[in-house]
């Protein structure tokens, strides 16, 4: 759960960030976040807890996820370097 929670946690505290760019390390550490749900969710089929419908299911919303999490982190450092 505190995985789960860190991705949108990390995107709520970057909101109050100062600065695009500071903005853009807190969805560093979101995106990372994603790959660190990505990690329980295979531990989880391996004991048998979720079944590989549900794992192949969650791994494509979180799929998603961090690509929107990279588009925006793009969206952000454009505007930083221009």
């Amino acid at each position: 759960m505190g995985a789960a929670l860190s991705i949108s946690n990390n995107i709520a505290e970057g909101s109050g960030a100062s600065s695009k760019k500071e903005f853009s390390r807190f969805l560093d550490y979101a995106h990372r976040s994603v790959f660190e749900n990505a990690n329980i969710l295979h531990l989880l089929n391996l004991r048998k807890y979720i079944s590989d419908e549900q794992l192949n299911y969650f791994l494509e919303e979180l799929n998603k996820l961090a690509r929107k999490i990279n588009s925006f982190q793009k969206y952000l450092n454009k505007d930083i370097n221009n």
